[in-house]
């Protein structure tokens, strides 16, 4: 990264990486519900961003759709929306899940992305998306109707992918859209292609909106949608997460 865009301070940083090492060594020492037993390793900030997907998935419940995220990097947000999926529907075999990501990081950079992105950003590194598929296989696998595959990864440029995964699948219909590509051109270009698929009541999800850091991220909502056209709504533990309903 070219600059530091954490807001952790020193303090909390140090404490992080000491958190990290505890959390190595008890994955050696916890036995049998090993996974419940990390809990004692969660963040509250970790905690919070799961309230925050939960509150979102509980609002999506009544729409009819499948969710895509757009910018998966390791997939916790996957994991955890399909794991939610296991929870409050777990017999609606339509609601798949997409995650498009080129795993290789940003492929482009724009200057209405301020200077503070290069491409290659947030790469997670060689092979890692078949390290995920294996993860969210698992997760499924806890879930009902487990032998029916319900999530896919799309690698690749979303601004390319996304034109192709509408062409393959015509009868989609989007009810939860989630943006965390973080810079302009792909966001701009994913909102444009995928409107037409959008009905209203759809939720659309932006992770880093009115972020300094981001700026191109709301750069390229406002030439889509108009912010001032949007009822933007707000978790207030998420600093920089927004959503909207389309169409409302």
């Amino acid at each position: 990264m070219t600059n530091d865009l954490s807001s952790r301070s020193a303090t909390e940083t140090q404490l992080g990486e000491e958190l990290r090492r505890l959390t190595s060594d008890c994955l050696g020492r916890f036995t049998g519900e090993w996974n419940n037993h990390l809990a004692v390793t969660l963040k509250r900030q970790t905690l919070s961003r799961l309230l925050y997907w939960d509150q979102l998935y509980r609002q999506l419940l009544e729409k009819p759709g499948v969710i895509c995220e757009f910018g998966v990097q390791w997939g916790a947000s996957l994991a955890q929306l399909i794991n939610l999926r296991g929870i409050y529907e777990p017999y609606n075999i339509s609601r798949l899940i997409y995650g498009f990501d080129t795993f290789t990081g940003f492929a482009s950079v724009d200057r209405k992305d301020g200077g503070f992105s290069e491409v290659g950003d947030y790469a997670t590194g060689a092979g890692y998306e078949q390290v995920l598929e294996k993860l969210l296989d698992i997760h499924e696998a806890f879930c009902p109707v487990s032998h029916k595959k319900k999530f896919h990864l799309i690698k690749g440029d979303a601004s390319v992918t996304v034109k192709q995964w509408l062409a393959d699948n015509p009868s989609t219909i989007i009810g939860m859209a989630i943006f965390d590509m973080d810079v302009y051109k792909p966001t701009k270009d994913v909102l444009e292609t995928i409107i037409p698929r959008l009905a209203k009541g759809s939720l659309l999800v932006f992770d880093e909106l009115n972020c300094p850091s981001f700026p191109g991220e709301t750069s390229a909502v406002d030439e889509v949608l108009k912010i001032n056209n949007l009822r933007l709504r707000h978790f207030p533990h998420q600093p920089y997460c927004a959503w909207a309903v389309f169409g409302e």
